[in-house]
C-alpha cells in the first residue's frame, strides 16, 4: 500500500519559514516534518511513499535525490559523480519514494488526482505533510475494511486554542478552564481511499479534497470516520512548529512510535 503526502501547498500562515522552503521541509529536531510522517507510516509497515510536491517542491527532490549522502558518511571522486560510495546504510534504506510534481496552485483534490498513475488501481492512504499524530495505522484500516466503503477519514476531539471561562446566569465566573479537549470531531488527515475516489476527482485542479469529493462521498453513505483518541498536532504556524520542536526536545514526542 502506498501513503500519499500531500506537500505542496504555499503555507501562508508560516511565511517566515516558508518564505524559503515548502512547509514539509520545515524542521523538527533537525528532520523535515515530512520525514516525522513517513516514519510514522515506515514504523507501521508501509514504505511506499507519493508525495505531491508543488510549491518549491525542488527542495524536496532535492532532499531525497542526496538521502543517502546527507544520512551516511560517503567517499566520491569529485572528477566522477557517479564514483559515489556510501558506507553504512541508513534506517530509510526499505522507502521508495515517489516525488510528483503536482503544480504550484493546484489545490488537494487536483493534487491527488494527478498521482493517480502511481497508485496501479489499489487502495492508498493520504495525508497533510504537516501534520503529526500517533495513530494507529493497523487500527486505521481495520476499520476501513469493516465498513468496505469508498473512503475512510480519521477524526480527533482537539483542544481549545483557548482557555474557556464558564459564567453562571448572574454573570459570575464560576471557573476557568485552560485550553480543556472541545466535543466536537475535526478531520485529522490520515484519509484511506478506494481507487474508485478518482471517480470523483475528475478534474479538480480548482478543488478541495475536504469539500465537495468527500461531501459527495458522506451524502452518498461512502465515508467512515475513525476516531483517534490519541496525540494529534498540527503545524499551522511557526508556534506549533516550536512546540513541535520543543516536544523533541524534551524527549516527549508523542508520534515518536519509533526506536
Amino acid at each position: 500500500m502506498k501513503a500519499v503526502l500531500l506537500a505542496g501547498g504555499l503555507g501562508t500562515r508560516m511565511r517566515e519559514e516558508t518564505e524559503f522552503r515548502p512547509k514539509p521541509m520545515v524542521e523538527i529536531g533537525g528532520k523535515p516534518i515530512l520525514w516525522h510522517l513517513m516514519k510514522i507510516f515506515s514504523t507501521q509497515g508501509i514504505n511506499d511513499f507519493v508525495i505531491c510536491a508543488g510549491y518549491k517542491g525542488e527542495q524536496i527532490k532535492s532532499y531525497f535525490l542526496n538521502y543517502a549522502a546527507l544520512n551516511a558518511d560517503f567517499t566520491v571522486s569529485l572528477g566522477d559523480r557517479g564514483s559515489l560510495q556510501v558506507h553504512n546504510d541508513h534506517l530509510e534504506s526499505e522507502w521508495t519514494v515517489t516525488v510528483a510534481d503536482t503544480g504550484q496552485g493546484t489545490l488537494t483534490a487536483g493534487r491527488v488526482e494527478r498521482i493517480e498513475p502511481y497508485i496501479n488501481g489499489e487502495r492508498f492512504m493520504v495525508t497533510y505533510g504537516d501534520g503529526l499524530a500517533d495513530i494507529n495505522i493497523a487500527k486505521l484500516l481495520a476499520f476501513h475494511e469493516s465498513h468496505g466503503k469508498t473512503a475512510s477519514i480519521s477524526t480527533v476531539r482537539p483542544l481549545s486554542r483557548f482557555g474557556l471561562v464558564d459564567v453562571d446566569d448572574a454573570g459570575m465566573v464560576t471557573r476557568f478552564r485552560e485550553k480543556p479537549q472541545m466535543d466536537d470531531w475535526v478531520s485529522a488527515g490520515f484519509f484511506v481511499f478506494e481507487p474508485e475516489l478518482f471517480d470523483q476527482i475528475r478534474n479538480s485542479d480548482d478543488i478541495m479534497l475536504e469539500h465537495e469529493p468527500l461531501n459527495k462521498l458522506a451524502a452518498e453513505g461512502q465515508l467512515g470516520a475513525y476516531r483517534h483518541e490519541g496525540f494529534w498536532q498540527p503545524m499551522d504556524t511557526s508556534r506549533e512548529a516550536q512546540l513541535l520542536g520543543e516536544m523533541w526536545a524534551a524527549g516527549k514526542a508523542p508520534w515518536k512510535v519509533w526506536e
